[in-house]
């Protein structure tokens, strides 16, 4: 989900009246890649000065499709079920590989989103996330993201992040350090805001060069939120994305370099959606040991499997550097309602927006029928874990 090597998503939740009008604001600053003109003005629309809202706001529940462990048409079927159980966004791996082989997919993030989209009604849809830099172009990701918001109007949001090897570098071939890999990715996400206004661009940056227009807009902003696993990228995070994709212990450890970050760039870091990925199994120590076979590189991701190309490699060292139960340690585990209830109030409390659900066991209904009638409706009306 996130992407940086190993260098050095205030109580929120009190109640149900939380969960309303909060909005997200996110102005983004340019960052100097070389001369890049729009022939529209950001106030005619939006931009990269401009001012991009949405209706994503504290207090959301998200469901992890993992693109890794099921099928496209399996996680459609869960996507609407996450839907009609409660969840109010959901959240989308975009990966050309998975991150170990056992898991066994890797299927097209956005046809997924597509056709989520077009049998839903409410739920918010993105990726954690989508690398803009190599496989896909920024105009590439500008044009898919900008069809998908035409699709399912006001419901999409876009997830970015400087990428792992077993996806850049196995389908292009290019892979190079972390420094222009989050220089990268900070241009191309500029490029894409400046497609999305609309008019005429011409971009000629240290790394992209385009000269184009983009017809067919967003039909309704879409909010850009970029993934940090470490203090440089948390504050990069801050400074050039409308909202930050994280992982607990991420945002424990570096919340503050995130919130330097939006300072920065004149923003105030509590006005931005922060997502953090939480690890659930409901069942017992048994159930999650299993499901923790498919996810086993987690402690790792990004330290050092980022760099690997190969799946099996990476699924073969995971095997022998990390210890299952030191994996699920921070994992909610159980059938008790109060444990999950528990774990997302303190996300919550800690300035968390949206708790996103991701379980690795094989029966996804069953993780989605409980959150829907035993923890998502407690924590709603504010009710606290025994």
């Amino acid at each position: 989900m996130h992407d940086e090597k190993g260098v050095a998503r205030r109580s929120v939740l009190k109640s149900a009246a939380l969960l309303g009008a909060s909005a997200l604001a996110g102005g983004f600053p340019t960052m100097s890649f070389g001369r890049s003109e729009v022939g529209r003005s950001a106030a005619e629309g939006g931009g990269p000065t401009g001012q991009n809202t949405a209706s994503l706001r504290q207090g959301m529940f998200g469901f992890m499709l993992g693109h890794e462990q099921f099928t496209v048409p399996q996680l459609v079927e869960l996507g609407v079920a996450c839907e009609d159980a409660g969840f109010d966004l959901l959240a989308t791996s975009d990966h050309l590989q998975p991150w170990q082989a056992n898991e066994g997919h890797a299927g097209m993030a956005w046809v997924t989103m597509a056709a989520i989209g077009q049998r839903t009604k409410k739920v918010w849809i993105g990726t954690t996330v989508t690398c803009p830099t190599f496989r896909y172009t920024p105009p590439v990701v500008a044009e898919g993201f900008a069809s998908l918001s035409l699709l399912t109007p006001g419901r999409i949001f876009l997830g970015v992040g400087s990428g792992e090897a077993l996806n850049e570098e196995a389908g292009t071939g290019q892979w190079p350090k972390w420094p222009e890999r989050s220089e990268r990715l900070v241009e191309a996400t500029d490029l894409i805001r400046k497609l999305w206004a609309g008019g005429q661009v011409i971009h000629n940056g240290k790394y992209y060069q385009a000269n184009m227009k983009q017809y067919d807009r967003p039909a309704k902003p879409i909010p850009l939120l970029m993934a940090g696993n470490g203090p440089k990228a948390m504050r990069r995070c801050g400074q050039y994305a409308d909202g930050l994709i994280t992982d607990p212990k991420t945002w424990k450890e570096h919340k503050a370099e995130f919130e330097a970050g939006a300072r920065a760039a004149g923003k105030d870091a509590s006005k931005m959606p922060v997502l953090v990925e939480a690890f659930v199994t409901v069942g017992d120590k048994a159930e999650a040991r299993k499901a923790a076979e498919f996810w086993r590189f987690l402690p790792k991701a990004f330290k050092t499997y980022f760099d690997i190309r190969d799946p099996q490699e990476i699924q073969n060292r995971a095997d022998r550097e990390i210890k299952i139960d030191d994996l699920i340690a921070d994992w909610a585990v159980g059938t008790d309602p109060n444990v999950h209830i528990k774990k997302a109030q303190e996300l919550f409390d800690s300035g968390v927006w949206i708790v996103n659900i991701h379980s690795g066991q094989a029966d996804q209904q069953k993780v989605i029928d409980f959150y829907g009638r035993e923890v998502l409706p407690k924590v709603r009306q504010g009710a606290k874990a025994a």
